[in-house]
This record gives structure tokens, sequence and C-alpha cells, in this order.
């Protein structure tokens, strides 16, 4: 038991543009050095090429693929007896959010 209490759970803060929390997660994510107007220009450029192609709303398109991509499950190693086994534990939402935006930005 910590004698320090508990921690409180952080949440993510809307960007200023789409008053969207899943946009700024992504520009965070996006950002390196500190740079975050450069990475908000990155993700609104991405965005709009987006919306050029495809005639509908872009928050939903990137709903849509966080969600196809989000896992329910990872697998961890755990150690038995002399051997390690792969054993598959279910993740939250949170952590499953946090995993998508970095596969997609990384496959991007």
């Amino acid at each position: 038991m910590s004698r320090q209490g508990t921690v409180e759970e952080k949440t993510a803060k809307s960007d200023p543009i789409d008053h969207n929390r899943l946009d700024n997660i992504m520009v965070n994510r996006i950002m390196k050095h500190e740079k975050k107007s450069l990475a908000y220009q990155i993700a609104y450029r991405a965005l709009k090429k987006i919306q050029q192609k495809i005639e509908t709303n872009t928050l939903s398109i990137l709903r849509q693929a966080i969600r196809g991509v989000t896992p329910d499950i990872v697998v961890k190693a755990r150690r038995v007896g002399g051997s390690t086994h792969q054993v598959p534990i279910e993740i939250g939402s949170t952590q499953g959010k946090a995993l998508a935006i970095r596969w997609l930005l990384g496959a991007s």
C-alpha cells in the first residue's frame, strides 16, 4: 500500500479546431521535439486530403479506422516452470486505443 495516496486518472484535452479528444491524442503521438503546431499542421493536412477523396466526415473515418485496428487481447510472456509461454490477456479500451493510434501512425 502506498503512503502517497492514489493517482488521479488523466483525461485528454480536446483539440482547438474540432473539439475532439481523439484528434488531440493523435496529434500528441505525431509531435516530436515539442513542436505541437507542426504536428497540428501535419494532422489536419492529412485529414483534409481524406476529406477531398471521400466526401464524408473525417472524424467518423478516423474513429472507424481506430475501431478497426484496436486489439481486444494482447499476448504476454509468462514463465511457468522452466519455460516461457505466450498467454493471451484482455486489455482495456484506453490501452487498446493507444496501441491502435500507434500502429496507424507507424503504418502511415
